[in-house]
């Protein structure tokens, strides 16, 4: 692995530092020119809390732990999807833009030690997944990896019960930040009631410090996007339902279905699902970077 000169002196110094996914910067992610703002604006967000960004990748078959501005362009064009799956196969096989997903990351972050992960929300259980078996790698990783993921809930499209308890079944407490509520991405409220709850980054440092002394596995801090650029519950269960029926009516399955929904909930939402995506991945890198900071201060 390569770790960029900035982010290996902060683990040295036992300063924070916050992982980002690569995923959402990339074509697999948002479209062009928000993906860009999308980077910049959480690389920001870390930086402002004091905290130093790593973004997550491979390039050119080479994993990677943060990147120097001027290779932002490799990660924001043309790239393969990576989980934690295909790690082996990027390397071995020398991808040149491997974009990893939340699985691929955590690997990544606790491989190179570092302990704090955003990003924008977490992949769960597909609805139907009785019938196709349709569960992202994500959750198995996170619970697996000693890592706090700081996520926005999951997409409204899930089947966010069954991911919850699948994340309970294996271990990984999911705490709301400032929150009662499991969050739903788009939306601050899912209306599914969290058993546990941390108002400040200090709090949570406490909780996850005390898992790592016993040895747990990860840990799930849920953050509800900004009230003032959310799209309302009931507004985006609608539009998910629509959604969802166009790719049900198109003939889609699989690793399909994804793109084309939130593509469609773009649509129909007229575009809004764009700023609410920004803001709230900005927001959990900011509220990734404030933990980070106590954390190194509490080492």
């Amino acid at each position: 692995m390569r770790i960029t000169e900035e982010v290996q002196t902060a683990l040295l110094e036992g300063r924070g530092v916050v992982g980002l996914e690569s995923t959402i910067f990339s074509n697999l992610g948002l479209p062009s020119p928000a993906n860009e703002e999308a980077l910049n604006r959480s690389v920001a967000a870390v930086r402002s809390s004091g905290s130093v960004p790593a973004v997550t990748a491979i390039i050119d078959g080479v994993p990677r732990m943060g990147l120097d501005p001027s290779e932002h362009h490799r990660i924001l064009g043309e790239a393969r999807k990576t989980s934690e799956r295909e790690l082996g196969l990027a390397i071995g096989q020398g991808w040149a833009v491997g974009a990893t997903t939340v699985s691929a990351s955590v690997a990544l972050c606790a491989a190179a030690k570092v302990l704090i992960f955003a990003t924008g929300g977490i992949g769960g259980v597909h609805r139907g997944s009785e019938l196709t078996g349709d569960i992202s790698a994500d959750l198995g990783a996170i619970a697996h990896h000693p890592i706090l993921t700081v996520c926005a809930g999951a997409k409204s499209f899930l089947d966010l019960p069954k991911t919850l308890e699948l994340l309970e079944t294996l271990g990984a407490p999911v705490i709301g930040y400032q929150t009662d509520e499991f969050p739903m991405f788009y939306s601050a409220s899912s209306g599914i009631p969290l058993g546990a709850r941390v108002d400040t980054a200090e709090e949570m440092v406490r909780v996850l410090n005390a898992r790592r002394a016993l040895n747990g596995g990860g840990t799930v801090l849920a953050v509800p996007v900004p009230i003032n650029q959310q799209i309302p519950s009931g507004e985006m269960m609608a539009a998910t339902e629509q959604a969802l029926a166009d790719a049900d009516n198109a003939g889609l399955a699989g690793p399909e279905i994804t793109p084309f929904v939130l593509a469609r909930l773009s649509a129909v939402t007229d575009g809004r699902t764009i700023p609410t995506n920004l803001a709230l991945a900005e927001n959990n890198a900011r509220v990734a970077g404030e933990v980070a900071m106590v954390l190194a201060a509490s080492e």
